[in-house]
C-alpha cells in the first residue's frame, strides 16, 4: 500500500473528480458512511453522538456522519465552526443543506455561548467526533478550532477523527500547537504521514484506512511504500532440496571489542537464526572466544589488537579473506577509535563485496573515512544519523521521512533510518516504510540483530535495498512475536534471534 502526502491526496481526489466523473458528494457520502461504522462501535443502540465540524470539507464528511447517524436512530448534536452556511466550502454547504433537510440541526458559532454548548453536549454523549480540520490545514490553531479540540480533549469520551486528528500536520505528524487526542482515526483512500511520525502517530490512536471509491489506478504510485509480507514474500531466498552451506551465503562479521564482545555474539547469532550458510566473526582474541563461548556454530578469526580492539595491523587479513565470502557486516562493538579509524580507512578502499555498515563503523563515517564505493548498506538510529548529516536528533525526527531521503542523497548510499516505523532509502527510488515492531523493542542489542538479519540477506545475493526492507519487516515481525508471547516490554534481543525463524514463516505464509 503507497502512502500519500496532503498534496498527492488532493491530487487523487481532483482527478477522481474531473477525469472520472466521480461528483465530489459521492466521495464524501463514503467518507461518512465509512467513518458511521467506527463511530457505532462506540455507541450503545439509541447512544447520542456529538459532531464538531469545520469550514471545509472535513466539516463536509462531519455533516454527513451527522445525517447518517440520525437516520440510524442516534440522537446526534451537530456544532460548526463557523459563523453562517455562507463560510462554508461549496461542498460542505452542500451537505449542510441536505442535513438540515433530513432533519438534523447543526448549531453555528453565532456568540460566545457555543462552546459552553459543546462541552454540554459532548458530556451528554458517548462518542465525540472531530471534523474540524483536514489533511490541508497548516499553521498553529487559534481562535475558536484551537478553543473545541481543547474540549474534545478534556470530554473524557472515546474521540473519532475524520480523516486526520485536527491540529496535526498530515506530512510530517508536528502538532500545530495542540491537536485532538483521538481514540480512532478513520482516514481516506490511502494512508498518510502523520500516522508513522511526529506527535501524529501518538495522536491518531488506533486507525484504518477506508474505501471511499477512488478508482484503483490513483492509489499509487505515491513517494513512500508501506511494506507487507505479501509484497516482501518472493524477495526471502529460498532453499533447493540440494542445497549446501556454501549455497546459503557466507559472512564476515567484524564487529565486537574486549569492552563489548557481546555485538559481535548477537550479529552471529542473528545471522545463523536468518539462515546463513556460514558466518566467521573477525576481532581480538577475547571477542573471539565469547562468540565460541556462545555461538559454536560460528567460524573464528582472531586478529591483532590494540587496547582492547581490532588493530589497524589487520587491514591484508580482512581485504583476503573477501575472496571467500558472500558479504561483511562492519561495526557493532568496535569503537571508533583512531586505530579503528585506520583500518576501516584502508579496508574499506579495496573492499569490494557488499556490506553492511553500522554503529561504530558509522561513527567512523562520520568522522571522515570513506566507506566502500557500491554494495553498501547502512543501518543509522538518529543519533548516528544526526552526525552522519551535521544535524539535531530533534531535526532529524521533526521529519524522519526528509531525513531518510535527505541521507540517501548525500550519503550516496542505500539507507535504513532505524527507529518507531523504521525507513529505507535509496536515491531516486520511493521510500519504503516498515509496519512491524514494537516499543519492546527499544533496547540494547536489538540493532546488533537486525545487522546479522541484513547482513545474511547481502550474502544471499540481495541487493542492499531489498535487504533493508526485508530486514527491517522481518526484523520487527520477530519483535511483534516477542511482544505477543512474552509481553509488551521486558523481552531481549536474544528473545526476538530465537523467533527469527517463525518470523520468517509467517512471512512466507
Amino acid at each position: 500500500m503507497w502512502i500519500a502526502t496532503a498534496d498527492e491526496i488532493r491530487e487523487i481526489d481532483r482527478r477522481a473528480i474531473s477525469e472520472f466523473g466521480i461528483p465530489a458528494s459521492a466521495l464524501m457520502e463514503q467518507a461518512g458512511f465509512a467513518a458511521v461504522q467506527v463511530v457505532q462501535e462506540f455507541l450503545s443502540k439509541a447512544g447520542r453522538a456529538t459532531v464538531v465540524c469545520g469550514k471545509g470539507n472535513n466539516g463536509g464528511d462531519g455533516l454527513v456522519i451527522a445525517r447518517l447517524l440520525r437516520e440510524r436512530a442516534h440522537p446526534v448534536s451537530c456544532f460548526i465552526a463557523a459563523k453562517s452556511e455562507e463560510e462554508l466550502s461549496r461542498d460542505a454547504r452542500e451537505q449542510f443543506q441536505r442535513s438540515v433537510t433530513l432533519g438534523v440541526r447543526p448549531i453555528f458559532a453565532e456568540d460566545e455561548t457555543w462552546l459552553a454548548e459543546v462541552r454540554r453536549a459532548l458530556q451528554g454523549s458517548e462518542v465525540g467526533v472531530d471534523a474540524l480540520l483536514g489533511t490541508g490545514a497548516h499553521g498553529d490553531l487559534e481562535g475558536l478550532i484551537l478553543a473545541t479540540v481543547e474540549l474534545l480533549n478534556d470530554c473524557r469520551k472515546p474521540v473519532v477523527a475524520v480523516d486526520i486528528p485536527t491540529g496535526i500536520d498530515c506530512d510530517s505528524g508536528r502538532e500545530m500547537k495542540t491537536s485532538v487526542r483521538a481514540t480512532r482515526t478513520v482516514t481516506f483512500g490511502l494512508p498518510k504521514p502523520f500516522l508513522f511520525q511526529g506527535v501524529g502517530s501518538e495522536r491518531a490512536g488506533r486507525w484504518n484506512v477506508a474505501d471511499i471509491g477512488y478508482p484503483e489506478s490513483l492509489l499509487g504510485p505515491t513517494q513512500v511504500l508501506l511494506l507487507s509480507a505479501p509484497l516482501l514474500k518472493g524477495a526471502i531466498p529460498q532453499r533447493s532440496t540440494a542445497s549446501n552451506k556454501g549455497q546459503n551465503g557466507s559472512l564476515l562479521v567484524v564487529a565486537g571489542s574486549n569492552q563489548m564482545p557481546g555485538a559481535a555474539v548477537l550479529v552471529a547469532r542473528a545471522a545463523i537464526r536468518t539462515g546463513v550458510g556460514l558466518v566467521t566473526v573477525s576481532s581480538t582474541k577475547s571477542v573471539c572466544e565469547t562468540v565460541a563461548h556462545h555461538v559454536p556454530e560460528a567460524l573464528l578469526m582472531v586478529l591483532p589488537e590494540q587496547d582492547g580492539h581490532i588493530h589497524p595491523d589487520a587491514v591484508r587479513t580482512l581485504i583476503e579473506k573477501q575472496e571467500k565470502i558472500g558479504a561483511a557486516v562492519f561495526g557493532p562493538g568496535m569503537t571508533h577509535e583512531q586505530g579503528v579509524q585506520e583500518l576501516l580507512r584502508d579496508v574499506w578502499k579495496e573492499w569490494t563485496k557488499p556490506c553492511l555498515i553500522d554503529a561504530d563503523a558509522l561513527n567512523c563515517m562520520a568522522a571522515g573515512v570513506e566507506p566502500p564505493s557500491k554494495f553498501v548498506a547502512l543501518t543509522p538510529h538518529p543519533g548516528e544519523l544526526s552526525r552522519l548529516l551535521g544535524k539535531s536528533v530533534d531535526e532529524i525526527q521533526a521529519d524522519r521521512f526528509a531525513a531518510a531521503r535527505e541521507a540517501a542523497e548525500k550519503l550516496q548510499h542505500p539507507t535504513l533510518v532505524k527507529g518507531a516505523f523504521t525507513i529505507s532509502a535509496t536515491a531516486g527510488q520511493p521510500l519504503f516504510l516498515n509496519p512491524t515492531g514494537n516499543p519492546g523493542m527499544a533496547t540494547g542489542g536489538m540493532g546488533d540483530a537486525l545487522s546479522g538479519i541484513v547482513g545474511t540477506l547481502l550474502a544471499q545475493r540481495l541487493n542492499p535495498p531489498d535487504a533493508l526492507a526485508v530486514g527491517a519487516f522481518w526484523h520487527g515481525l520477530a519483535g511483534d512475536l516477542c511482544a505477543a508471547e512474552i509481553g509488551p516490554v521486558g523481552y531481549t534481543a536474544s528473545d526476538l534471534i530465537e523467533r527469527l525463524p517463525r518470523a520468517r514463516a509467517s512471512i512466507l505464509g
